[in-house]
């Protein structure tokens, strides 16, 4: 595996949704949750972002991931319901899946050995933020921690 466009993900409705549907656009892949402090900050300006940047290529594609405090309980219907009435927000939505672990999906696996973390590769919290050029390559990882409007630069370089 080379790409993100090498990988099928299940998408909220449980479709299988092939990763290649990206090609050609600059992606931003992030484990989500919606109960986790990081939320209401990171849905925002995600959502900021995509309505600036969609019509130049830009997408989001969201994971829920309840790996990180038990943070994201709830199915992902409720999930897929929660961001667009709180945010008004409708990111590609995919379903739950584990980032870390023996459990890891594949996409994760894939993501933390192209951009590695500090000190470890494992995913530390939720919201961590993976950049993804045109051509599919993984070119930057972001901490929870990193808002995304911090990104801006990031995205308009690829665009």
């Amino acid at each position: 595996m080379s790409t993100i466009y090498d990988f099928t993900v299940k998408d909220a409705d449980g479709k299988d949704v092939s990763l290649d549907k990206y090609r050609g656009k600059v992606l931003l892949i992030v484990n989500v949750a919606s109960q986790c402090g990081f939320t209401n900050s990171n849905y925002t300006q995600m959502k900021e972002l995509l309505d600036k940047y969609h019509d130049r290529g830009f997408e989001v594609a969201a994971f829920p991931c309840n790996q990180f405090g038990g943070q994201e309980p709830a199915c992902e219907i409720d999930i897929k319901n929660f961001v667009n009435e709180k945010f008004n927000f409708e990111p590609d939505l995919f379903a739950k899946i584990n980032v870390n672990g023996a459990n890891a999906d594949p996409l994760y696996q894939f993501l933390k050995k192209e951009q590695g973390g500090t000190l470890i590769d494992a995913i530390k919290w939720n919201f961590t933020k993976f950049l993804v050029d045109r051509q599919g390559k993984v070119v930057k990882r972001f901490a929870p921690t990193t808002e995304p409007r911090s990104i801006i630069k990031d995205i308009e370089a690829l665009l």
